[in-house]
């Protein structure tokens, strides 16, 4: 008796494009569109400030409806977070705030862990976002700076200062 080994066959490139699909999905979710800065205790405030700009369809109540307090998740954004900060140590209290000329922004932090959240929408009487939070604990934290609608680009400042 002879054995056939069914031969399967992908044309067009659909293997490479798999593969390449497999293989590249877990460095997505590493790296930011803008990248990553550090903060340790007493951080000079020129590293606490990163640039950059939004555009995207991806909704952020995807990632999640709710943050730790309740409060909505909103807008949209790239999928791939806009920075990445590494607290290298433990903060009581910190401010991150978005400086976009007062367009309508969204924020959407996530971290240390995969389950805590943060959100935040305006500021007072600003269109901007900001989240202002106790116990931030030391690790690496994905922000997304979103728009209320989809599609839009608008450049930023992003604003990280300890109290």
């Amino acid at each position: 008796m002879k054995y056939c080994r069914p031969r399967l066959q992908f044309g067009n490139g659909w293997l490479l494009a798999i593969l390449t699909a497999i293989i590249a999905t877990p460095a997505i979710a590493q790296t930011a569109n803008f990248g990553t800065f550090n903060l340790s205790t007493n951080f000079d405030p020129v590293k606490g400030r990163v640039q950059g700009f939004t555009g995207g369809s991806y909704s952020l109540s995807a990632i999640s409806n709710r943050d730790r307090d309740q409060k909505a998740c909103i807008g949209f954004a790239d999928p791939n977070p806009d920075h990445i900060m590494v607290l290298e140590k433990d903060f009581s209290q910190l401010t991150i705030q978005v400086d976009s000329n007062n367009n309508d922004t969204t924020l959407l932090i996530e971290g240390p862990d995969k389950t805590t959240i943060r959100c935040g929408d305006d500021t007072g009487k600003s269109k901007d976002a900001s989240v202002s939070d106790r116990n931030w604990k030391s690790g690496t934290y994905r922000i997304w700076v979103g728009t209320f609608n989809p599609g839009v680009k608008r450049d930023y400042t992003l604003t990280v200062e300890q109290q």
